[in-house]
């Protein structure tokens, strides 16, 4: 329930007057439609249908006022009367319609821009706890429920609203006969609440499957060579079948809900509107033409009644939706990134960690870096190295903000910082990891990302640093070449060239490399080691690397092993020191 007051209170904020607005209009086309229903005795009596010596004292004042017109002329003005009564009520439910579509359809742009908005805010151990196909599921699928979810709302309060005018009308011709009908309407919308708590269970049931379906298919295109190179068409196959099935059943049980609670609801209306209209004129000894117009409201509130209903099932069923969205937008929150940090001067000369640790699960003792101190001097080459699960990656996310250390210190040019300061750097950095990612579009889009002002002479200069020039030249439509999904047309070394041209692009002082080029052959890595070379003295350059020998012209080498540093110093050094765990490494590789 407090799921749904705080939605509530979400569309209010975000269309204030426009939703008064909106309600007011619903109000006055009841109003109007009341008053068509009032005219239809008068209408039904001059066409000889209705006695009307019977006294009914709530609508004589309309006879005395259609009297006053001339006799030619009183069938000609009711009629009149009724046609602009509906051009009036359908300008009117146009009008309101596109209102409710405009409230709905921004309310939806603004739940998804604000959910997209502090998902790429939030800090890396946000993403690293979430599955990149369920953040795709919420924003995608979930928010669309949350649209129809809206559309729901806004009917309950416009038929609400109108429900009431249309009863208030009802009682001030026969308060006993609506007092009656009430109390069955009551006792219909209670048979009906077993049927919102059902449809809650089906709404948490879909998101579900539909999160396994999501994750199931981005599995399926990532690795689609794995499958076919592995013969496990037949067995994703299956699955997809089987869930999809799945889906469908959950569809076919939400429709067979809606049938059976639709069905209950036609049958014991039938039932009450006999025993309305016997009790009427049995025990209220209602008189005909005063029967008629409540028949005839209640006859036009009976599907409003309808919609209500639905509206609450519909409701029901993308609740589950919401929580997901409110839940994920609560955690985003509470791992954002400080982006308030006022700017800072760059290092002038050196960036120093002093006993830093980190853990990626704070509850545990495992530590992915224990107690590490270490330099890296401004314009100066810094390698390092280590085993697999050393914790190189993650002293590097560290350095780029996407980590906080749990305990430690950060200082930079002899003055201690809070860890938001390496978070203030990030700008200043460029990142080419070993798994490059390349976006949807072109070369040129990929390129432009960076650096919106630039030229092709640009773009042709960082490619030439990165290697990556020729292969350009070759394709087909050059710059404007489609690289398809994650640039599957390019081979794994024409990937890491382009990121590495995208990095160079960017101009920032500080260069890190994860890995960057090791899916190179020799001669293009021989080149961007040189490019490199050449930087010497102008760019921080940090590099991860596991070919020792790409690292030889490196200022400094870190040794990392179990999340901590136990060498550090230059390469040539560290190669001589027989002991060591560097010369280990350099003896295996030269095996």
């Amino acid at each position: 329930m407090k799921d749904v007051q705080y939605f509530i209170k979400q569309i209010h904020q975000f269309a204030g007057m426009k939703l008064y607005g909106t309600m007011g209009l619903m109000g006055l086309m009841s109003l109007i439609e009341g008053a068509a229903l009032l005219m239809i005795i008068p209408l039904l009596y001059f066409i000889g249908v209705l006695d009307m010596s019977m006294d009914i004292r709530q609508i004589q004042f309309l006879f005395e006022w259609i009297q006053q017109i001339p006799e030619n002329y009183r069938l000609l003005f009711i009629l009149t009367f009724y046609v602009f009564v509906v051009l009036v009520v359908q300008w009117l439910k146009k009008y309101t319609q596109l209102r409710h579509a405009s409230i709905q359809y921004g309310f939806l742009h603004k739940v998804r821009t604000t959910l997209h908005e502090k998902i790429l805010i939030a800090d890396w151990g946000f993403h690293l706890q979430k599955k990149s196909s369920d953040i795709v599921h919420i924003l995608l699928t979930e928010t669309g429920k949350i649209s129809s979810g809206t559309n729901a709302v806004l009917q309950l309060f416009s038929q609400a609203l109108f429900t009431i005018i249309q009863i208030g009308i009802a009682f001030w011709l026969s308060p006993g006969i609506t007092l009656f009908v009430l109390g069955a309407g009551v006792i219909l919308m209670f048979f009906s609440k077993k049927f919102v708590r059902r449809s809650i269970k089906l709404g948490q049931r879909n998101f579900e499957l539909g999160e396994q379906y999501m994750a199931g298919l981005n599995d399926n295109a990532a690795g689609i060579k794995e499958i076919k190179v592995n013969g496990l068409e037949d067995r994703k196959q299956e699955w997809y079948d089987n869930h999809t099935q799945a889906i469908n059943n959950e569809q076919m049980a939400f429709l067979r809900l809606r049938s059976s609670s639709y069905f209950r609801y036609k049958v014991t209306s039938a039932v009450l509107i006999a025993l309305f209209i016997f009790g009427a004129l049995q025990f209220f000894q209602a008189q005909a033409a005063q029967l008629l117009l409540i028949v005839l409201i209640f006859s036009r509130l009976w599907p409003r009644v309808t919609t209500i209903q639905n509206a609450m099932e519909q409701i029901g069923a993308f609740m589950p939706a919401f929580y997901r969205v409110r839940k994920i937008e609560k955690e985003a929150d509470a791992n954002a990134e400080n982006k308030l940090i006022a700017s800072v001067l760059s290092p002038k000369s050196l960036i120093e960690l002093r006993d830093v640790s980190f853990s990626y699960d704070s509850r545990t003792d495992v530590k992915a870096l224990s107690h590490v101190s270490a330099e890296f001097p401004i314009k100066q080459t810094t390698a390092i190295v280590g085993k697999s699960g050393a914790g190189k990656s993650t002293l590097i996310d560290l350095l780029m903000g996407l980590h906080r250390p749990n305990a430690g210190m950060i200082v930079v040019d002899g003055e201690e910082k809070s860890s938001d300061y390496l978070l203030s750097l990030r700008p200043q950095m460029s990142y080419v990891s070993q798994d490059p990612h390349i976006f949807q579009g072109t070369i040129r889009n990929n390129l432009s990302l960076v650096k919106t002002e630039v030229t092709d002479f640009e773009m042709w200069e960082a490619l030439r640093f990165a290697a990556a020039d020729e292969f350009v030249q070759k394709l087909p439509d050059g710059l404007d070449t489609e690289l398809g999904d994650r640039g599957v047309r390019l081979s794994g070394g024409e990937r890491q060239r382009l990121v590495l041209a995208r990095a160079i692009l960017r101009q920032t002082p500080v260069l890190i490399l994860d890995e960057a080029t090791s899916a190179l052959d020799s001669d293009n890595e021989q080149k961007i080691q040189q490019a490199l070379e050449n930087m010497r003295g102008r760019m921080t350059v940090i590099v991860i690397a596991h070919r020792l020998s790409t690292i030889r012209h490196a200022d400094q080498v870190l040794v990392l092993e179990g999340g901590r540093v136990i060498q550090q110093g230059g390469y040539q050094t560290l190669a001589r020191e027989q002991n060591g765990a560097f010369h280990e490494l350099l003896q295996k590789q030269q095996v």
